[in-house]
């Protein structure tokens, strides 16, 4: 009885978490018992430079400086059909012995999408050679010009991953 009732127990506790991890395969969850890993810039830093790739139905462009300060800053724009759908400010901040990637989004005329002192923060959920996962959001590195970026998105209350494929514009 009590191997069947423990059982039971693990299969409700961990039965969503298989389910997440099966529906979104690149992406982590942050989980407040756990909390973030230690971390700074250097376990990012590969993600400097200008990125570009295909996603949502045109051209998605990322441009990150280096290091400095404590932080890293991007910023980001859709194109579809040759003309801006959206734009996004980023940075990735080192807090509290960790790292937190916060954006903000504007429409093609630089009205914000969020409240004036409001942004979107994802909390580093765990490092790994080549991927850094935050609360909904990874970097994985494929090479020296070649990442991807996994975000999960959420419309209208239907979740899904979206991956971003960016190879490095070398001028």
């Amino acid at each position: 009885m009590k191997k069947i009732c423990l059982f039971l127990f693990s299969f409700v506790f961990f039965a969503p978490l298989i389910d997440a991890q099966e529906k979104f395969p690149n992406t982590m969850f942050y989980d407040t018992s756990v909390g973030s890993p230690n971390a700074t810039l250097d376990d990012v830093a590969w993600v400097q430079g200008h990125w570009k790739g295909e996603a949502f139905g045109g051209i998605a462009e990322e441009i990150w400086s280096p290091p400095l300060g404590g932080s890293m800053m991007c910023v980001f724009r859709l194109l579809v059909n040759d003309e801006v759908n959206f734009y996004e400010i980023c940075t990735l901040v080192e807090e509290k012995e960790t790292l937190v990637l916060r954006l903000k989004h504007f429409h093609s005329d630089l009205k914000a999408w969020e409240e004036k002192n409001e942004t979107v923060d994802f909390k580093l959920v765990k490092v790994t050679p080549g991927k850094v996962f935050f609360d909904g959001f990874t970097f994985e590195r494929i090479s020296d010009n070649e990442i991807n970026l996994y975000v999960l998105i959420d419309s209208h209350g239907e979740k899904s991953e979206v991956k971003f494929n960016y190879h490095r514009v070398v001028k």
